[in-house]
């Protein structure tokens, strides 16, 4: 959102953490029960740090400054505030969705809110933003195929995965590893059975070095603790920027983790959770790290436009064009 928003100087742009409207989940967030949901907890605070670091203007809940805006940008419509439901708004793909599980599909069906797959694999489903920006047509097709209307959809790749190239110069000081890139699959309410997860680690690894990289989310006293019990020479990372380590590693594995999009970029070996023809197929575009300017642009225009949504929409496909010949 900051790349994004840096490519908008004309406007006068604020930033909130992700919230909800909803009583219920306001309770929730206030007695401490969702401290490991991106309503709270770290993801909060990470947030907010990074507002005050880089000075932007924190308007949380639109509480803050109680200003009306012209334009929504968000990442998630697994909630919709009401509070934006009559503004425009643009919704920006920031990472790979979950896998979709059969009560993910009960929940679609019966129309429940999207939220209750306990995961993000209905993310970008609501139909409720005017606007899709998706990493690749890989899911520009995926999001289709579960009901976002594909005259809401262009492809713009995503700002954080759109020139792994870029990642070729660092000073991580470990060579010849292989790198586990570990999910928050128990913090969001699912099964996993992490010693036999390290073990296959292990396997892979055959007898070369081991780091684990965790997860923010993790729960991680207990993260180490099994790692230690299974890999008791194992390196144990909980901060640093994986992308470095993503280039000096042989082998990458993931659970659910988006950066393995980064390691199929860079042609490593990779291991995930998910069907690996799939993720190739869905792998976000490689622009040279333009994404944030072609969204900051698909902003500035619908903001400006005095068209009304729908003739708007019709002009998408021409704008997608256009990018899709720079990025050539």
């Amino acid at each position: 959102m900051h790349a994004i928003a840096s490519h908008l100087p004309e406007y006068d742009c604020y930033f909130s953490q992700f919230y909800s409207d909803n009583f219920i989940l306001q309770s929730l967030v206030k007695a401490g029960a969702a401290e490991h949901t991106i309503l709270s907890g770290g993801f909060k605070s990470s947030s907010d740090n990074y507002l005050k670091q880089h000075g932007l203007k924190n308007d949380y809940r639109q509480a803050t400054y109680n200003n009306q805006y012209d334009l929504a940008v968000v990442c998630s419509d697994l909630l919709v505030p009401n509070s934006i439901r009559g503004t425009k708004t643009v919704w920006v793909q920031e990472g790979m969705t979950d896998r979709l599980t059969p009560w993910s599909k009960v929940v679609k069906a019966i129309d429940l809110p999207r939220y209750w797959a306990f995961n993000t694999s209905l993310n970008g489903t609501s139909n409720l933003c005017d606007i899709y920006c998706v990493g690749s047509e890989g899911y520009k097709h995926h999001f289709q195929s579960l009901g976002t209307d594909s005259d809401k959809l262009i492809v713009t790749g995503m700002p954080n995965f759109d020139n792994v190239a870029s990642f070729g110069y660092t000073n991580f000081p470990h060579r010849n590893f292989v790198l586990v890139a570990t999910s928050d699959i128990r913090e969001c309410i699912g099964l996993e059975n992490r010693p036999a997860f390290i073990r296959n680690c292990v396997g892979i690894a055959n007898g070369r070095p081991l780091i684990f990289k965790l997860h923010p989310n993790e729960v991680k006293e207990r993260a180490i603790r099994e790692i230690k019990e299974n890999v008791p020479d194992a390196i144990i990372l909980t901060e640093g920027n994986i992308n470095h380590m993503i280039v000096h590693c042989e082998e990458l594995i993931t659970q659910y983790s988006t950066v393995v999009y980064v390691g199929i970029g860079l042609g490593k070996k990779v291991h995930s959770f998910f069907d690996l023809d799939d993720l190739k197929k869905k792998s976000p575009i490689q622009n040279g790290g333009s994404s944030a300017a072609h969204i900051a642009e698909i902003c500035r225009r619908y903001i400006e436009s005095t068209k009304s949504k729908q003739e708007f929409l019709h002009e998408l496909p021409s704008i997608e064009e256009q990018y899709q010949k720079i990025a050539c």
